[in-house]
């Protein structure tokens, strides 16, 4: 059962909201189109039924009877008003844990706001031609679709859905070909409101069960411990590939890549998760 409201308790959205400023809403953008148009593949990927109603379905693990698999995912965080800190000199991209992941041949879902795409056009059409990578919605402006979400902005009702439509609108803009049509929430929050706006984007919106905690931590070590501590078979781990919000997250990956291995897990994308699942294409 989809619930009423959902506001997942995490570090890693408190930290986000922690980078967020200012307090204006998003510019209405213009027409966007529906994912299935901006990402039309040979194969559909998988997405959940909608839920009661037809509400957007949420996904937050895959099956635990399916074998030992885990799937990495990256929020791609940079809110509409960060645009005056990247141009002086902030880091909202990690370029080094990209390059860790392609070393240590890691498959990984990176959820990509339209503000990122946006800012580093270069690297989100990188990563959205890497078949490793699969990328996927963060909202265009990571302002949150309910209130009282960590002290973010919020997005208006009435502009939820042309916000995730202008979110695939930048990452077809960049140069990515196929984006999912996956979405996650800024935050994590969401509400019966939030998943009715959303209905007929034909999108999944995808949550995480294991928190890692990376989000302005210091201590890598601890982070890993969160990690392994967490993971089940079929785990989403939620973490960050924004260097300034998330500065450990690259070393914590270099441990937890080998020591998951070393326990029998195999990396997937949340796409495969969601076909374990029972996803429809």
């Amino acid at each position: 059962m989809i619930p009423v409201a959902r506001r997942i308790v995490a570090v890693c959205a408190l930290g986000a909201a922690l980078a967020a400023c200012g307090t204006a809403g998003p510019t209405r953008p213009a027409p966007a189109k529906s994912p299935s148009a901006a990402s039309p593949t040979a194969t559909r990927p998988p997405l959940l039924a909608p839920g009661p109603g037809g509400l957007t379905p949420v996904f937050e693990h895959g099956p635990r009877d399916r074998g030992k698999t885990v799937a990495l995912t990256f929020d791609a965080d940079m809110t509409a008003d960060q645009g005056p800190r990247a141009a002086s000199g902030e880091h909202f991209d990690n370029p080094g844990l990209i390059a860790a992941l392609r070393a240590l041949k890691v498959p990984a879902t990176v959820f990509m706001t339209g503000r990122w795409a946006d800012q580093y056009p270069a690297e989100a059409r990188d990563l959205g031609h890497d078949p490793r990578f699969e990328v996927a919605n963060h909202s265009w402006s990571h302002y949150a679709f309910t209130a009282d979400c960590y002290g973010l902005p919020t997005v208006d009702a009435g502009r939820m859905r042309s916000d995730v439509e202008r979110a695939f609108s930048s990452l077809r803009t960049a140069g990515v070909p196929h984006a999912m049509p996956y979405f996650r929430f800024p935050g994590g929050c969401y509400d019966q409101r939030a998943l009715r706006a959303l209905s007929r984007l034909g999108v999944t919106a995808v949550q995480w069960d294991v928190v890692s905690g990376d989000a302005f931590a210091t201590d890598a070590d601890a982070v890993v411990r969160q990690v392994l501590d967490g993971v089940k078979p079929g785990s989403v781990v939620v973490m960050h590939c924004t260097r300034s919000a998330a500065p450990t997250t690259e070393r914590v990956v270099r441990a937890v890549v080998p020591q998951l291995r070393s326990r029998g897990y195999r990396f997937v994308k949340v796409s495969e998760l969601i076909g374990q699942t029972g996803g429809h294409r």
